[in-house]
């Protein structure tokens, strides 16, 4: 199976450094951000893992619980987040599963035979609180994750779920936004009283909904 944008992600019980977990009923109706690692004790990955928990409350302050994967068993997982906390400075804060089998890499499409037969890619889902995923990022193993974009990338979602725009390229909170095409002359009156830049009929840009900035 290969989870594509807007599939559900399936639901599944597995081993994790918190003790046996239930996917749907640990996320609850937050938002998730799932994240693969090929093995315990990589490098680029325990930096991973200590990044994530260092930002954890930025996590937190967006609604969105973090669980990381990868096929080794909870006791090596134990053993490698003394290594996290050791080098990186931050403890391990986040369930990490216990993939063993590697049946849950297998329901979420997370071997690539031309990277490793036995092993994860290095893959992100972002799944919303109805468990659709809307982002996906895959990197090659040299390459470290950047949290900050999938921070900014969440930050996007959330805020144009709740309203009728589009996010710009590197947008960040508190730019401008566009309206969204579908949206007419007289919606947008209605959605932004105080008014737009039209660039082209396609392309308008107003000020960022101030209400659901975190």
């Amino acid at each position: 199976m290969s989870l594509r944008l807007f599939d559900t992600v399936p639901d599944f019980t597995q081993e994790s450094t918190e003790g046996p977990l239930n996917f749907y009923q640990w996320a609850g109706r937050n938002w998730v951000v799932l994240f693969s690692h090929p093995r315990d004790f990589t490098p680029v990955c325990t930096t991973e893992l200590g990044t994530v928990a260092r930002l954890k409350p930025e996590f937190d302050r967006r609604g969105v619980k973090v669980i990381g994967l990868s096929v080794d068993p909870v006791d090596r997982h134990l053993q490698w987040a003394a290594d996290i906390e050791r080098t990186q400075g931050s403890a391990l804060n986040y369930p990490l599963i216990a993939d063993v089998d590697r049946r849950i890499s297998g329901l979420l499409g997370l071997i690539h035979p031309n990277a490793s037969d036995t092993a994860t890619v290095r893959s992100v889902f972002v799944i919303d609180p109805a468990r659709r995923v809307r982002l996906i990022l895959t990197y090659p193993a040299s390459t470290g994750r950047n949290f900050d974009e999938i921070l900014r990338a969440i930050d996007s979602l959330q805020l144009t779920d709740a309203h009728k725009v589009a996010t710009p390229a590197d947008w960040k909170q508190g730019d401008d936004v566009i309206i969204l095409p579908s949206v007419d002359a007289e919606q947008a009156k209605a959605l932004f009283p105080e008014g737009w830049t039209e660039h082209t009929p396609y392309l308008r840009t107003v000020r960022q909904p101030e209400a659901d900035q975190p």
